[in-house]
């Protein structure tokens, strides 16, 4: 507690410093608000501006105002929830937590977290990128996707993926070693969820469980479906949220400038030698803390930030949440797998990394990386896409769609404006989504049986 209050403290003096630094880097900008930044044609900053834009009105979803409210003082359960680790969240608000050690065959060394309910069908929830297990409980009970799917009568496993905040082992290499890093979310499709998906069957006693991907953690499921076709049979439905593939019509303006540059932002990587993205540490969660503090009208700014990587969607977003949600993303990732995506976006294909047409020929016997073979993921699949989202464009979906062998039901949001991440924490998503992703569980499960 101790530390959480020094770190308070210290965010405290920082906020004014901030604001007076954001002020005067805008000030070259567009400045139709008292602190507005504009991106293209879309307002990323529009605080206290006289009038809304495209993105800035609000729905009727949502009882927030358009002005940003300073309060006195953070609820106190927000800030404890921003510092404590998926397990501490779980066993905070009541549920019984458990968290389990997996060995991948190439080393690495995975956390997974569990709401336990022995004897009860296992479901594992696999994170996206630059995520980890908390994603699934950090809106809190009757809110988080995990708790809900307990509540409904699951044993629900929450998967860790190399690299992330909980998944930083390796029974050779520390994370200061380059070797570590060597990876993209290919391994982890052909190594940390079969895994993962092994371990938690063995522990249940079962032979089957269900799977639930959002964004990255649809690509690691495509990739051993493609890599490792017999854990298709050890799958009782796969959920796809937002589902990732292919790039060509992914309107994120992160994952177009990876693809633009990304021969040169890679050689200067290995030249400096970071191997690392984004990762967790006290200094990066402070700034983000200040940023999306509640209190402060930089909150409005870490929204916006959001959005530019996923889509805009203010209504679904309940910011009162954002100091809990950047207590624990971005949860770290390679610069090899940031790569791989850019790859993927400028080369509009669903392949392995390109490491160049020389290795590329040492490494596959050809000159340009192989596609992979979605025809092998032959589990039941159901999908579940949105209008805007930057990330799983609907042109996108489509084409994995065609491409996919044993697809049971394609789902578009009935909500236009539902982004790329609200399909994890949107304010009203079990309304618009999740009731029926718990329909189609007891669904196929059913069929299962019979």
């Amino acid at each position: 507690m101790a530390s959480q209050n020094q770190l308070l403290h210290r965010m405290s003096h920082l906020k004014t410093l901030l604001l007076c630094a954001l002020c005067l880097c805008m000030a070259q900008g567009r400045c139709e608000a008292l602190l507005s930044f504009r991106f293209s044609n879309i307002d990323i900053f529009n605080i206290f501006g006289g009038g809304g834009n495209e993105f800035g009105q609000r729905s009727g979803r949502t009882s927030a105002t358009d002005r940003p409210v300073l309060e006195n003082d953070v609820d106190p359960n927000i800030v404890e929830d921003s510092f404590l680790d998926t397990y501490g969240l779980i066993h905070k608000y009541g549920y019984p937590a458990e968290k389990h050690t997996v060995d991948t065959p190439d080393g690495y060394i995975l956390t997974v977290h569990r709401i336990a309910r022995p004897g009860a069908t296992p479901v594992l929830l696999v994170h996206g990128l630059l995520d980890s297990s908390a994603t699934w409980v950090i809106m809190g009970p009757n809110k988080g996707l995990a708790y809900l799917l307990y509540d409904q009568g699951y044993d629900v496993w929450m998967a860790n993926v190399r690299g992330n905040t909980y998944s930083r082992h390796h029974k050779k290499y520390s994370t200061s070693h380059g070797k570590f890093w060597d990876f993209t979310f290919h391994e982890m499709g052909k190594y940390d969820i079969p895994a993962t998906i092994d371990y938690v069957l063995s522990t249940t006693n079962v032979t089957k469980l269900h799977y639930i991907g959002h964004s990255q953690g649809t690509v690691v499921f495509w990739i051993m479906g493609s890599e490792r076709p017999e854990y298709m049979d050890k799958i009782i439905l796969m959920q796809a949220l937002a589902p990732v593939a292919f790039l060509k019509h992914c309107e994120s303006p992160v994952v177009n400038f990876l693809s633009t540059f990304q021969d040169p932002m890679s050689l200067l990587l290995k030249l400096i030698g970071v191997h690392e993205f984004l990762p967790k540490n006290e200094f990066i969660t402070m700034f983000n803390q200040i940023i999306c503090d509640e209190t402060t009208l930089t909150k409005e700014i870490c929204s916006n930030v959001i959005f530019l990587t996923t889509g805009f969607d203010k209504s679904q977003l309940n910011e009162t949440m954002l100091p809990v949600i950047v207590g624990h993303d971005p949860a770290g990732a390679s610069t090899k797998q940031m790569q791989h995506f850019g790859q993927l976006k400028r080369s509009g294909a669903f392949r392995q990394f390109d490491y160049g047409w020389l290795r590329n020929q040492w490494r596959y016997d050809s000159i340009t990386p192989p596609a992979y073979k979605l025809e092998n993921v032959k589990a039941k699949v159901a999908l579940y896409y949105s209008k805007n989202d930057w990330l799983a464009a609907p042109a996108d979906v489509e084409t994995l769609y065609r491409k996919l062998p044993n697809v049971v039901s394609k789902y578009l949001v009935d909500y236009s404006r539902f982004n790329h991440l609200d399909f994890i924490w949107a304010v009203d998503a079990r309304e618009l989504l999740w009731e029926r992703v718990f329909h189609a569980m007891r669904k196929h499960e059913r069929k299962t049986e019979e």
